[in-house]
This record gives C-alpha cells, sequence and structure tokens, in this order.
C-alpha cells in the first residue's frame, strides 16, 4: 500500500469551489495508486466563522490564559468542523471518507496545552480504514492526552500533524498544499523577479521557515528530516509542481537558493565603557535568558556586547535594564535579512559580496552573523524591500 499524506491549509477548504479542488487533487492521488490521508486545518482565516482565531475571541484573554485547557478545547473545533465538510464534499464526489479528531487518529500527546509534543501516534484504525478504501480525513493541530484531554499542537500545527503521520505511516511522502505555487526564492510581494525553487534539501527549507517564510511549520521539517519522508510544497488552486523538500544536495542548484527576511527586529548595543562599575554588565545574558528574553545575532567582544529582540521584548527588555541599571542603546525598526544556501559552507567571499551589494545601494549593514548555510545581515527597516532585490539580483536567483 503506497500511502501519501495531503495535508490542505484553511484558505484551501474554506469554500465549496476551493473544496472541490482539494477533491481534484486527493482524486488524483487515488487514480495514480496512492492511499491517501487526507489532514485539514481550520476553514479560513481571522473573521471567518470557524477559523481558530475566531473561535478564540468567544472568550476573553484573561480566561484563556489561565484556563489553556479550555481554550485547547475550543481552539480544535474549527479543525474538527472542516474534517466533516471536507468528508460531506468527499462523499458527494463519490469518494468514502471518514472524519477523525486527533484522538480518534491515534495521536497521543503530552499535556503542554497549546503546544504539547506529541508521544505516540497509534495507527491501528487509520490503516484499517484504508485497507478498506477509505479516505481519512484527520483533524489537524490536535491530539489528545493519556487522560483523554484534548490538546493543540500550537499555530501551524496542522504541516506538524501531517509530517508525524507521514513518519508513523511510512508514507511515500508528505504533500503540504497552500495557495502559494511552493517556495520562492524571495517574496514575490518584494521581488517581482522571485522564482520557484524546485528541489531544497531539509536545512535549507529549516531555515526559511526558522527565518521568517511562513511556508511550512519547522517542526515539520525536523520530523520529516528524522525519517527522510519527502516534502512537496504545493497550490490548491493550481498544477504546479512545486518544491520538492528531501535530504539530498542537489547537484544543480545555485550557491544561494533564496533570501528572506524577519522584520520587528530591534538591535542592542550594551558597553562596557557605559557600565564599568556594574557587575551586571557580566551577567546580562543569564538575566535575559531568566526572563524568557530571546535573543539573535549576537556578537560578544570584550568592550561591547550587541544582539537583537524582538520588538515584543523590548518594554521587558527596558523593565530588566532599568531594575540593573543597565545602560544601553537600542535601535528599533530593523530587519534580520537571511541568505540562505547549503553550499555556501566553505565558499571564500560570499560575506563580501553580500556587503559589496548592500553597500552599492547605500544601505548600511548594522550587523552580521552566519552558520553553514545561512549568512544574516540586520538593516534599517526600511530598507528590507531594496535590500533583498540588490541581493536577488547579485546571486542572480531570478535566472
Amino acid at each position: 500500500m503506497k500511502i501519501l499524506i495531503q495535508k490542505f491549509g484553511g484558505t484551501s477548504v474554506s469554500t465549496s469551489d476551493r473544496r472541490q479542488l482539494v477533491i481534484d487533487k486527493i482524486q488524483k492521488a487515488i487514480e495514480e495508486g496512492f492511499s491517501p490521508v487526507v489532514v485539514v486545518s481550520a476553514m479560513g482565516r481571522k473573521g471567518d466563522p470557524y477559523a481558530t482565531d475566531s473561535l478564540l475571541e468567544l472568550i476573553t484573554e484573561e480566561y484563556r490564559a489561565a484556563n489553556l485547557l479550555s481554550a485547547d478545547l475550543l481552539m480544535s473545533c474549527g479543525e474538527i468542523i472542516s474534517t466533516v465538510v471536507m468528508s460531506c464534499a468527499l462523499y458527494h464526489s463519490g469518494i468514502s471518507a471518514q472524519p477523525l479528531t486527533g484522538f480518534q487518529a491515534g495521536i497521543i500527546t503530552d499535556n503542554s496545552y497549546s503546544k504539547a509534543d506529541v508521544q505516540e501516534i497509534k495507527t491501528e484504525y487509520l490503516l484499517k480504514l484504508l485497507k478498506r478504501g477509505i479516505v481519512p480525513v484527520v483533524a489537524g493541530f490536535q491530539g489528545v492526552t493519556e487522560e483523554c484531554i484534548v490538546t493543540t499542537l500550537g499555530r501551524g500545527g496542522s504541516d506538524v500533524t501531517a509530517a508525524l503521520l507521514g513518519v508513523a505511516l511510512k508514507a511515500q511522502s508528505v504533500e503540504i498544499y497552500t495557495d502559494v505555487d511552493g517556495i520562492m526564492t524571495a517574496d514575490p510581494r518584494i521581488v517581482s523577479e522571485a522564482a520557484l525553487i524546485q528541489e531544497m534539501n531539509y536545512n535549507e527549507v529549516y531555515q526559511f521557515a526558522d527565518q521568517g517564510a511562513k511556508v511550512i511549520h519547522p517542526r515539520a521539517i525536523e520530523i520529516a528530516m528524522q525519517q527522510m519522508v519527502p516534502l512537496i510544497i504545493k497550490n490548491t488552486l493550481s498544477d504546479s509542481i512545486g518544491t520538492i523538500i528531501d535530504g539530498r544536495l542537489h547537484e544543480e542548484g545555485k550557491l544561494i537558493t533564496g533570501i528572506t527576511h524577519m522584520s520587528n527586529r530591534v538591535q542592542i548595543i550594551v558597553s562596557w565603557k557605559d557600565n564599568m562599575n556594574n557587575d551586571n554588565y557580566h551577567y546580562l545574558l543569564d538575566e535575559l535568558g531568566k526572563n524568557q528574553i530571546s535573543i539573535d545575532l549576537i556578537n560578544i567582544f570584550p568592550k561591547e556586547q550587541i544582539f537583537t529582540i524582538d520588538e515584543e521584548d523590548l518594554i521587558k527588555f527596558t523593565v530588566l535594564a532599568k531594575g540593573k541599571n543597565i545602560k544601553y542603546t537600542a535601535i528599533e525598526n530593523c530587519s534580520k535579512i537571511a541568505v540562505i544556501g547549503s553550499r555556501i559552507r566553505g565558499i571564500p567571499g560570499v560575506m563580501a559580496r553580500i556587503i559589496k551589494a548592500l553597500t552599492s545601494v547605500d544601505i548600511e549593514v548594522l550587523q552580521t552573523a552566519d552558520s553553514h548555510t545561512t549568512i544574516w545581515c540586520l538593516v534599517e527597516s526600511k530598507y528590507t524591500g531594496k535590500a533583498i532585490n540588490a541581493l536577488h539580483e547579485e546571486f542572480k536567483l531570478g535566472q
């Protein structure tokens, strides 16, 4: 039995016309000899009646924060509704399907409400349905504890559900359907010449997802990579071949695979000269950790500490610094540009090309960092589009 996981996002199942396109994808998989398992998200986006954010508006933020178990139960309803509506549409198209909650699909989690980790997937019932020629339509984003309490897996959790089922059922691949053709060399809203990336490896895609590209959940990539289950990002609304993600370093790839970015960054500069009589200067990073303030682009020098934080954490950082009498400089409205490619490791001159390209269009680089697959540059947010376009052209990514 060739099992294929097909995950459809909220916009893909939001209207009857779009659900028909979903049915076409499922029917095609069946005709090609696959036994599909379908994973669905809640229908639509915020403002639509059954979207997750819309459901959350039915309760207060205070109640939600104090009752995560109850909030999980409420949020799980959107995906459950989608499973039944999608199964109904399949029924009227002559395809036998059965809607399943996370619990009915055998997804067992811990009790970390709102961000549960999956402990086990009991596949017996799913396999039983597949052997009978029935398409399981599984509610994404959710599971159940050993005590039968409903949990959710965190935002984007339907991707995680699909990857977990792909591994547990030893699927041929996991198809993630969305409203874009696949992963692009850059955000096409920023770069008009952005091109589809047809093949990528897990590490590259993880960097894309982790650095702001909202194409797939980073946890889903990690899960698929453990058992080398291929992922394919496709468009529900078109017949684009999409982006195939696996463990290979594709031979014909370019030096740089693509560019993404994260906005709302704040650069913090803490000088020893300004804090030389304050012992708290030496323990600042420890204090940040204790206060759940995440930092990145970290450059530590003998006389200076430079790092970035999310804009949301700026008030928390300000309170901490004041309490510890730490003097600092903050540069707000920054963006972190990520230049990603598995081939940059050990290749000299890549950073020089990046700096030259940005300097040539009068963009000041505030900070840099790099890894084996990614080079980051911090720039003022007002230059984000200009910077990405300059780098896209420098590395000829649209060709």
